[in-house]
């Protein structure tokens, strides 16, 4: 696929269905008797299953051979730090009433609200230097170690869904697993690199 402009505006559209929805719920009362925790876990579940499909892009371009599919990570990334930054917005509106100075003491009582802030704080240096710009600014070794962060953020976002829901685990569960697999196909690729990343030196001869 040469030009994926329509494809990506397609997908911008998409990614913003499920805010429309939400605020469609929100403004007719359908969010059941505690709106605040529905469009919490809404936001938060968006925000892993952005990160998630984006770590995604990267192997699913390498098992398919379609390298186009490159050009959708940084919009997928970007979409996760939108939807983490408005699930913080819950938090420090509807929680704490913009009361900033009761935010450290409650982070402090509240194990899964500190590891939530940490995933979003991992997140936001990567939306910062999402830019062609930042890339050259940094160069291509730096940028890629920096947004490897990525990973340590999504594992902080999955801790933080699971101590948040205390009793039935499945949902953060199957976002753990999908990241486990996804982190061991990392581990796979630099362990036993294909024949075409190998040495010149390494390859047999003819």
């Amino acid at each position: 696929m040469k030009d994926t402009r329509f494809a990506k505006l397609v997908l911008f559209i998409n990614a913003l269905v499920p805010l429309t929805l939400l605020l469609w719920d929100v403004y007719h009362k359908r969010v059941g008797a505690n709106p605040l925790e529905f469009a919490t876990r809404t936001t938060g579940m968006l925000t892993l299953l952005f990160l998630i499909v984006s770590l995604a892009v990267t192997p699913a371009r390498k098992i398919t051979g379609l390298n186009w599919l490159i050009k959708f990570r940084r919009m997928l990334g970007l979409f996760a730090f939108f939807y983490g930054f408005l699930h913080l917005m819950t938090y420090i509106w509807f929680d704490r009433y913009f009361n900033l100075k009761s935010v450290p003491g409650d982070v402090a009582s509240r194990p899964f609200i500190a590891v939530g802030m940490l995933a979003f704080f991992l997140m936001a240096p990567l939306a910062i230097t999402s830019t062609d710009r930042m890339i050259k600014r940094l160069g291509g070794k730096t940028w890629n170690k920096l947004h490897k962060l990525a990973y340590a953020g999504a594992v902080a976002g999955v801790i933080h869904f699971w101590l948040l829901v205390k009793s039935d685990t499945r949902l953060p569960l199957t976002f753990g697993f999908v990241l486990l697999l996804l982190l061991g196909h990392r581990l796979f690729v630099k362990l036993y690199p294909p024949n075409s990343a190998r040495p010149a030196s390494l390859l047999p001869s003819k």
